[in-house]
């Protein structure tokens, strides 16, 4: 292979990257918001689902992609308060909220597949809408990016980051002096919802433009993983996203180099497992043993 169609093929292999990452990293972004507030949030998989459904949905009705990205954004912030309800007001396991909803929403997205288009599987229409490209990457795209710089300015400087940090350090504390921690958990978990119905819209009229049944795939696991690796901080969360997003482009190129599909698209969550793996082995290496004086 030439040095020129080697760089060429690396610079496809990068794009692909960006183009796979968005729809975690927008997830994850709001599952760090979550975390950041102490709400753990694993119903990222289903808000992201019920975005595509949406999205693809409004866009295929009214003929407008931007119209679907609304109300992918609207549908999955008005399905998050499930977990809000469920764990902040009645102090139920955000973990078993969480999956209930990732559940609801693959039957959910299913019945409506089949009563709203009379189809099974996919939908895949000629005219239906997608998100336009700019420079080779969708709007949404670079809002991803725009948001982590966002976030990390609100979580560090801005007295609503400093509060929904306090609030999920210690709630009490915050209590006391004031801030409802009721009220930001509600906030964190709506504005999740926000960005995974926008990850949704991306995967479903960005990355291509169909809805599948469970098309997700479990990109919203993963998000999850990444808000781990990341530890909520929002650089951290993009540099997992962007590990996961190479490692799915990769699997994309070992297909085409003649690997059975089955195996490339193990790769990013062969990935997610190594990377959880590292990760916990590193943080038992750092924490002393009981039995140790300090």
């Amino acid at each position: 292979m030439t040095a020129p169609r080697a760089r060429a093929r690396s610079s496809d292999t990068r794009a692909l990257a960006l183009r796979v990452l968005t729809p975690i990293l927008l997830a994850a972004l709001g599952g760090a918001l979550c975390e950041r507030a102490g709400v753990f949030n694993i119903g990222l998989e289903g808000m992201m689902l019920l975005g595509c459904f949406t999205s693809v949905a409004t866009s295929w009705f009214t003929g407008s992609a931007w119209l679907g990205v609304l109300a992918a954004a609207l549908a999955a912030a008005a399905y998050s308060p499930i977990l809000a309800v469920g764990a902040v007001t009645l102090k139920g396991d955000a973990v078993v909220l969480g999956i209930a909803m990732n559940l609801l929403a693959v039957g959910l997205t299913s019945f409506l597949l089949r009563t709203v288009f009379r189809v099974q599987g996919t939908f895949d229409d000629p005219t239906l809408a997608g998100l336009p490209l700019v420079g080779g990457f969708t709007p949404l795209a670079y809002l991803a990016f725009a948001l982590v710089a966002v976030a990390a300015l609100l979580l560090s400087r801005h007295v609503w980051g400093l509060r929904l940090r306090g609030v999920g350090e210690a709630p009490d504390a915050a209590a006391s002096l004031g801030v409802s921690p009721v009220k930001y958990k509600y906030g964190a978990v709506l504005v999740s919802g926000v960005l995974c119905g926008l990850a949704g819209a991306q995967l479903a009229l960005g990355n291509v433009t169909l809805f599948s049944e469970n098309m997700t795939a479990g990109r919203g696991w993963i998000a999850v993983v990444a808000v781990l690796l990341g530890r909520a901080a929002p650089l951290g969360v993009l540099l997992a996203a962007l590990l996961f997003g190479l490692a799915e482009a990769a699997g994309f190129r070992l297909q085409g180099l003649g690997l059975p599909q089955q195996a490339t698209d193990a790769a990013p969550y062969v990935v997610t497992l190594g990377a959880l793996f590292l990760s916990t082995a590193r943080r038992r290496r750092r924490t002393p043993s009981p039995g140790v004086a300090a």
